[in-house]
């Protein structure tokens, strides 16, 4: 089987590229990505995939299987359209099977909404494609809190908005074995999982980072509106918004979900400790 994967040189698109050839062999796995060379540390054939070009897919999908979307990272309006190229370029090429890394969330009530309803808008193309299908909504990547821990450390403190809401959070590596599962297992056609852990609270995230790395960081809660805002000043108004929502959600437990993530990978996800320990 012939496994392609875009967006092979991101942080996840990576991860999940090395897990892959781990279990299915190197031969076995294309990466797709929109500047070649940056994906050529990965050891496996890479062909040239932009999302926004349509006629990339048509020659990136020759020969392949099953064809994993990770998705976009772009706006949410031009997301759903760079997706449907890929869907359009596997239709084409006879690919058998498309895979979409969604993300779990709210869809409608806080400000990282319109990221979470464009996948939501993907995940009904994909299946409604015609081919087989799996899509797996990731939970929120824990890995931010601890490349940030410097920061943390700094000021003593984590703030945001989340409050004492509740959040399920994964890391990529658990992702990847997740998805490599899925990719190889013909089980998991017509399957929607939540790829999610164990939920805590940031004041637990904060005892937890305490206990591995000796730090003495405590949790301070921001209003929305005052995170929002804080949010935009430093990362500017696209990104602080969807940093900004994101928190939002975590306060109304839009990441507080059910996890499927044993039926998906076959086997129970790490605890948060035990990632924050490997990480470290």
């Amino acid at each position: 089987m012939k496994v392609a994967v875009t967006a092979a040189n991101g942080q996840l698109g990576s991860a999940i590229v090395k897990q892959l050839i781990a279990d299915l062999g190197a031969g076995n796995v294309i990466g797709i990505a929109r500047t070649p060379h940056k994906a050529e540390f990965l050891g496996v054939e890479i062909r040239k995939g932009d999302y926004n070009n349509r006629e990339d897919f048509d020659a990136a999908l020759k020969g392949i299987d099953a064809v994993l979307i990770v998705s976009s990272m772009d706006q949410p309006g031009k997301r759903i359209l760079q997706h449907r190229n890929v869907i359009e370029g596997a239709k084409a090429n006879g690919v058998k099977k498309l895979f979409y890394t969604s993300i779990v969330g709210d869809s409608e009530k806080n400000a990282f909404s319109p990221v979470v309803s464009s996948n939501r808008q993907t995940e009904n193309d994909v299946q409604n494609s015609g081919l087989n299908w799996v899509i797996g909504r990731n939970g929120i990547y824990i890995e931010p809190d601890l490349e940030y821990i410097d920061n943390y450390i700094a000021k003593g403190e984590i703030y945001n908005c989340a409050g004492s809401g509740l959040c399920a959070y994964t890391s990529r590596s658990e992702l990847a074995h997740a998805y490599s599962k899925m990719l190889i297992e013909d089980k998991h056609n017509g399957q929607l999982y939540n790829l999610v852990g164990e939920p805590i609270t940031q004041e637990q995230l904060a005892g937890l980072l305490n206990e591995v790395y000796g730090t003495k960081l405590v949790y301070r809660a921001a209003t929305v509106d005052d995170y929002l805002k804080d949010r935009k000043a430093e990362l500017g108004e696209f990104l602080g918004t969807i940093i900004g929502g994101i928190y939002e959600g975590m306060k109304n437990n839009a990441f507080n979900v059910n996890s499927d993530f044993e039926r998906a990978a076959g086997r129970p996800h790490k605890s948060a400790l035990e990632i924050i320990q490997n990480a470290r």
